[in-house]
């Protein structure tokens, strides 16, 4: 499999992390958003969207949207499992999942940031809709999620999506100290080969 992923990408990390926790082999192909990369025709001919990540499957087939390409690892290649058999238990993980990926996480991507600053937006003001959205997102997180181990025990969906905000929410600077079961999550994931393996920071195309 290829994934091309840039390494602080929200989108990319969940990808990263499901792939590690689950042992999958990928060959990992860097766009650096930063510099365009995304729109250059060459991208644009594996995703229109012009976004990463996106997933080349071991039978050439392209995937994009990190909800589907999990999923779609999920399906493919169900063990370790991300989601629990229970029925109940797999819908707490996927509401957290899409709670994160749906209404936190779309109101910070660069696009919306950008948007904002088009629109007459100081930074000061940028910077107060990131901190509403995140904090406002994880305090609700919080009250969905148990008091031991990951978010619902074992590493799972709710954890691929959660890790990636997390980091995000540190790059702008939001403070996490009335979140402490996030926080217990955030610290055993970092002691995680798998979330290691993930992190932004052990991505070969950070800059040095």
């Amino acid at each position: 499999m290829d994934l091309y992923t840039y390494y602080r990408s929200t989108s990319s990390y969940r990808v990263r992390i499901a792939l590690a926790l689950k042992g999958l082999d990928v060959q990992q192909l860097p766009v650096n958003l930063l510099q365009g990369e995304q729109n250059q025709p060459a991208y644009r001919a594996l995703n229109p969207q012009g976004r990463v990540p996106t997933l080349r499957s071991d039978e050439g087939e392209l995937l994009i949207q990190s909800p589907a390409i999990i999923e779609y690892l999920e399906e493919r290649y169900p063990q370790p499992p991300l989601l629990p058999a229970e029925p109940l238990a797999r819908a707490r993980q996927r509401g957290v999942a899409a709670l994160i990926g749906c209404d936190i996480h779309p109101l910070h991507n660069v696009s919306v940031l950008n948007r904002l600053r088009q629109l007459g937006v100081d930074e000061d003001g940028v910077n107060a809709w990131i901190g509403h959205w995140i904090g406002e997102g994880l305090t609700a997180v919080e009250a969905l999620i148990g008091d031991q181990g990951f978010c619902f025990g074992a590493p799972g969906l709710a954890d691929v999506y959660l890790l990636p905000q997390l980091y995000a929410a540190r790059r702008f600077t939001v403070d996490l100290s009335a979140f402490p079961r996030i926080l217990r999550v955030e610290r055993l994931a970092l002691e995680h080969p798998a979330f290691r393996q993930a992190h932004p920071d052990a991505q070969a195309d950070k800059p040095a």
